[in-house]
């Protein structure tokens, strides 16, 4: 592993947020615009992140035991009392140890049981060795082999969207 990619230096995030309105404040610090974020009935409402570095690569993390059937997707959780911002930039830490800035709204997808707002971020710190216990593997994917990592039908919008971006 380098010590930096792009200038931009791995490690550990020392202070990151611990409780809920910590990351609702480090959110509100950097908040993007966006839609109102309409959910259809019967759909949980989640968040997640596409984290693409300066190279147009992008950050994809490996579910622990392929949970879901996803061999590799996209960082992304339901929200759980914290806002759509928020719980991407929660999800993002948990699920790949990256510390990222919320650029913009990508795209909202319909999933198998949740409706997800993904967010185009950057990485501005953090390590992928931090990645919590819901990933087993965090992978720097160059976007035109995203439709080959990926295997759930339920990223093809959000390639699609990223490609758009």
């Amino acid at each position: 592993m380098p010590e930096s990619l792009h200038g931009t230096p791995f490690g550990a995030w020392a202070h990151r947020p611990k409780r809920p309105a910590e990351w609702e404040a480090l959110a509100a610090r950097h908040a993007v615009a966006e839609l109102d974020f309409k959910v259809p009935v019967g759909y949980k409402k989640a968040a997640g992140v596409v984290v693409r570095e300066p190279d147009g690569r992008v950050w994809i993390v490996a579910p622990s035991n392929a949970f879901a059937g996803y061999q590799a997707t996209f960082p992304k959780g339901t929200m759980e009392g914290m806002s759509a911002q928020a719980t991407a930039l929660v999800e993002a830490f948990e699920e790949s140890g990256l510390q990222v800035r919320l650029l913009s709204h990508l795209v909202d997808v319909k999933r198998s049981q949740s409706y997800t707002r993904y967010y185009l971020a950057e990485r501005i710190g953090g390590h992928p060795a931090d990645m919590g216990w819901e990933s087993q593997a965090v992978m720097l994917v160059p976007k035109p082999s995203l439709p080959q990592v990926l295997n759930s039908a339920n990223d093809l919008p959000i390639i699609d969207a990223l490609k758009k971006a």
